[in-house]
C-alpha cells in the first residue's frame, strides 16, 4: 500500500523512503469525532492530535519487529498509524486493516526509538479496543482467542494444567512428539504452546504477608500473577524473599488475588480488562502499601496505567490513578530504596534481555543491570539487537506462531553469541519464548529471572542452583 500525498505537500525523505509531509493540514484532516461508517466510533479512537504527532521519519522502522520481518510499510508503527488516519477519515475498518493492527507485537521499541515523542503505545491500544467491539473475524480465530481468554487470565484454570504437563514432560511423550515432527506441520498453534510450555517444578505456597527482615523500610503489595503463579512460582517465591532481605513488609494475599488485566488490555478486551483491574484494587484497597511490585514487565506497564484504563469510572477513577503512581518494577523498587541486605558471590557470566514493557514501556534498564552488576563475581554481558523483540509478546506467539519462531530464532543467535552461561530477564513470557529459541537452535544456556538470581546471591546459595 502506498501513502498518496496530498497537493501541495512537502515530501519528507527518511531512513525508510520518502512519505508526504505532515503539519496543520493533518490535524484539521482529523475530524474530532470519527465519521458515520469509519472504522472507529466515538469511544476513545485513536486520538487525531496523537496521530498529527507522526512526521514519517523512518527511524522506527528498524526497530519494529514485523516491519524487519517482511519490510512492508503497512506493518511498520508509521504504516499502522496512516491507517488509523484513514479510519479516523471515514475509511472503513476492512479485514486488511485489521490484519495489520492484529500483526503489531506491542512491543514499543518504536515509542523509543521515536524522536518525535509520538505515542505509539496509547494510539495501538485504542485501536485495539476498538477492532475487538467493531469487527468480526472468522470463526478459527474466534474460537482460538475465546479458548486463550478463557484460560490464560485465570490462575486458577492454570494450576489445572500443571500436573497434566509434569506427567507429560517426566513421561518422554515430549521427546517422542518433537522426534516425529509432524506437531508444527499439523496443529502450529498447539505446537507453539507445547514448545513454550516450561520444565515444571514443585509449587511454592505464599503467605498471605511476609514480614520484613531487620528494620521495616516499605510496605509492599507484590502481584503474583497467572502465567507467573502458575508455571513460574519459584520466581514468585523468590521476589518475596528478596523484598523481605531488603527490609519490606511483603503483602501478597494470594487467595484474593487474579488477572490484573493486561493481556486483556494488550488484546483490545476493554470491558473484561476493567473488570480485572477493579478487583486487584478491590484486594489491596485495605492493605495500606506504600508501593505495590510487580516482577512480570506486562503486567507492570499495564497496571501503571490504571488511571487511563478506568478513567471513566465514577468509582474508581481516583483510586486507580493513586494506585498506579504506587506502582514498581521488583528492580526499580529494590534501586529506589538503595541495598541494605549482603550480597554474596556468584560467579557466573550473565546475558540480560530487556524484556520489551520493561525496557520500552516502562524504561526501566539501569536499574536491573546495576542490581545485578552489585552481586560479587558476576559478569554482566549485553546482547546485540536488544530492542528487537523476542516474539513472546503476550500471547502473539500462540495467534502468529510462525514469525514468533522467526523473532526468537533471531534472538536465539544473539544471545548464544555472547557466550554467557545464564540468561535473565524479567518476563514469564520471555523467559518460555526464548528458552524454546534456544532448544531449537540446538543451544545450551541457563535462563532464570532477576528475581532468583539476587535470591541466590542474598542468601548464598551455589551459583549451580542457577544453572
Amino acid at each position: 500500500m502506498t501513502i498518496p500525498q496530498q497537493p501541495g505537500e512537502r515530501p519528507v525523505t527518511s531512513p525508510g523512503g520518502t512519505f508526504p509531509a505532515t503539519g496543520p493540514r493533518d490535524v484539521l484532516g482529523l475530524a474530532a469525532q470519527p465519521p458515520d461508517g469509519g472504522a472507529f466510533d466515538a469511544h476513545h479512537p485513536p486520538a487525531a492530535e496523537l496521530i498529527s504527532d507522526c512526521v514519517h521519519c523512518g527511524f522506527c522502522l528498524p526497530t519494529c519487529p514485523t516491519y524487519v520481518l517482511w519490510g512492508e510499510e503497512m506493518d511498520s508503527p508509521r504504516g499502522r498509524i496512516y491507517l488509523m488516519k484513514e479510519g479516523l477519515e471515514g475509511e472503513p475498518l476492512s479485514d486488511s486493516m485489521v490484519t495489520h493492527f492484529d500483526r503489531c507485537l506491542g512491543c514499543m521499541s518504536c515509542v523509543t526509538a521515536c524522536p518525535s515523542g509520538v505515542r505509539y503505545d496509547r494510539l495501538i491500544e485504542d485501536t485495539r479496543q476498538q477492532v475487538e467491539r467493531r469487527h468480526r473475524r472468522g470463526p478459527r480465530e474466534r474460537a482460538l482467542r475465546a479458548a486463550i481468554f478463557a484460560l490464560f487470565p485465570y490462575p486458577r484454570r492454570l494450576r489445572l494444567l500443571r500436573g497434566p504437563l509434569r506427567a507429560y514432560q517426566a513421561s518422554g511423550l515430549r521427546r517422542l512428539v518433537a522426534r516425529t515432527g509432524l506437531l508444527p506441520r499439523l496443529a502450529p498453534t498447539l505446537a507453539a504452546l507445547e514448545s513454550l510450555a516450561p520444565r515444571l517444578g514443585s509449587p511454592a505456597r505464599l503467605p498471605a504477608r511476609m514480614p520484613a527482615v531487620g528494620p521495616r523500610r516499605a510496605v509492599v503489595g507484590m502481584l503474583t500473577g497467572c502465567v507467573q503463579s502458575a508455571f513460574f512460582p519459584e520466581v514468585n517465591a523468590a521476589t518475596a524473599r528478596v523484598l523481605a532481605a531488603e527490609g519490606c513488609d511483603v503483602v501478597i494475599l494470594p487467595d484474593r488475588q487474579g488477572c490484573c488485566g493486561a493481556l486483556s488490555v494488550h488484546n483490545g478486551r476493554e470491558e473484561e480488562a476493567r473488570r480485572f483491574a477493579r478487583r486487584t484494587l478491590d484486594a489491596f484497597a485495605a492493605a495500606g502499601v506504600d508501593f505495590f511490585v510487580v516482577n512480570a514487565a506486562g503486567c507492570g506497564s499495564t497496571l501503571k496505567e490504571y488511571g487511563d484504563l478506568l478513567r471513566d469510572d465514577a468509582r474508581y477513577a481516583a483510586l486507580a490513578a493513586d494506585f498506579a503512581g504506587k506502582v514498581r518494577d521488583l528492580s526499580e523498587l529494590l534501586d529506589e530504596l538503595g541495598p541494605v541486605a549482603t550480597r554474596h558471590p556468584l560467579p557466573v557470566t550473565v546475558a540480560y534481555h530487556d524484556a520489551c514493557h520493561l525496557a520500552h514501556a516502562q524504561g526501566v534498564r539501569a536499574q536491573p543491570r546495576r542490581l545485578l552488576r552489585d552481586i560479587p563475581g558476576l559478569e554482566l554481558r549485553e546482547i546485540a539487537d536488544p530492542e528487537i523483540c523476542c516474539g513472546s509478546a503476550g500471547i502473539w506467539n500462540v495467534l502468529h506462531p510462525g514469525p514468533a519462531a522467526e523473532l526468537g530464532d533471531r534472538k536465539a543467535r544473539t544471545v548464544l553469541a555472547t557466550g554467557a552461561r545464564l540468561l535473565v530477564t524479567a518476563n514469564p513470557g520471555c523467559l518460555m519464548q526464548v528458552a524454546a529459541s534456544v532448544t531449537r537452535a540446538g543451544g545450551d544456556i541457563a535462563l532464570a529471572h532477576t528475581a532468583q538470581v539476587l535470591d541466590a546471591s542474598l542468601r548464598a546459595r551455589p551459583v549451580e542452583e542457577l544453572l
